[in-house]
Parts: structure tokens; C-alpha cells; sequence
């Protein structure tokens, strides 16, 4: 049964997005988010901790200490500010700046877990707060967060019908969409 729930919740997450993706007109990110979730390295995960109400990963890594299924996620789907950590020439992990059709798409990604998991409690600023709470732990490059955290402002006073505007017609203003 947690499999079939899982399933639902992936694809219901997966659906918010690319109705997110298409209205800012990322269509091929919006058609491809996040398909390593339904690979046996994180569906399996995924449905052995599923809860309903936060992501199974949180489960796994306190149960193992790490979570197996979160770090084949980040490899794999450049939305998420984790996948552009590196080292630096001095050894220490750095951000690296993610494009913006990325910062993009961990916005609408961001929209979606939230709505997803907060259900009727969502509010557009509801991904803004959930930043708040972590954002010191990130190793996330300036130009990423300052955009990352411009845009979740943005959505939180003017709603998702006017961030969805900007992000068209002016962040992703010439830039290969495709």
C-alpha cells in the first residue's frame, strides 16, 4: 500500500511541476523533472519510508544516518542547488552559480513539495519559509541564493500568477528554453 501512496505523491508532485514548468515555458523540464524517482534506487526507498506528510529521504537518513535515495536524486537532477557543490581549488565545498532555467525549475520544484505536503495549509509563502528554516546550513553559490531567495520573496508578497509572469517574460528572458 505505502508503494501505491508513494507513487501518487511522486506523480502529483511531478504533475505541479510541470504545470509550473509550462506555464514559465520550460516544457522539456517540466516533462523530465525529476524521473529518477520512479528508478528502483529511489521508488523503493520512497515507498519503504513513506509517510505522507515530509519526504521519505528525512525518514532514511535518520534511520541510516544518510540517505541512500537522496544522494542518487541530487546527482541526476540539476534543479537542486546540491547537484553544483564542488570542491574548490583550496579543498573546501563551494556553490557553483546554477543556471537560471534551473534556479527555475528548484522554484517550481520548491512550490510543489510544499503544496504537496502542507496540503491545505499551503500559502505562496509557504516555500519561503521552508528555505528560512535551512538556509544557513546551504553551501549554495551568491548568485544562486540571491536569485533563489529574490524570486521565493517575490512569490510570497505578490502570489504565483505574478512570479510566474517575471520568471517568463524577465528571468528567463533570452534564454534557451528548451
Amino acid at each position: 500500500m505505502k508503494a501505491v501512496q508513494h507513487f501518487k505523491t511522486i506523480t502529483y508532485h511531478k504533475w505541479l511541476v510541470l504545470k509550473g514548468c509550462f506555464a514559465v515555458g520550460l516544457y522539456k523540464q517540466g516533462l523530465l523533472h525529476d524521473m529518477s524517482k520512479y528508478s528502483p534506487t529511489e521508488f523503493l526507498v520512497g515507498a519503504k519510508y513513506y509517510q505522507g506528510d515530509r519526504s521519505p529521504n528525512n525518514a532514511e537518513r535518520e534511520e541510516k544516518g544518510y540517505s541512500a535515495a537522496w544522494l542518487h536524486h541530487k546527482g541526476r537532477n540539476k534543479h537542486h542547488y546540491e547537484y553544483w557543490v564542488d570542491y574548490s581549488s583550496r579543498g573546501a565545498m563551494v556553490g557553483v552559480p546554477m543556471p537560471k532555467k534551473y534556479i527555475a525549475e528548484m522554484i517550481m520544484d520548491r512550490i510543489a513539495a510544499s503544496k504537496v505536503y502542507l496540503g491545505a495549509d499551503y500559502t505562496d509563502r509557504s516555500p519561503l519559509e521552508y528555505y528560512q528554516r535551512g538556509r544557513e546550513e546551504v553551501p549554495m553559490h551568491e548568485f544562486t541564493r540571491s536569485n533563489l531567495e529574490h524570486l521565493l520573496t517575490m512569490l510570497a508578497e505578490k502570489g504565483e500568477k505574478k512570479t510566474f509572469c517575471y520568471i517568463k517574460k524577465r528571468f528567463l528572458k533570452n534564454i534557451k528554453k528548451m
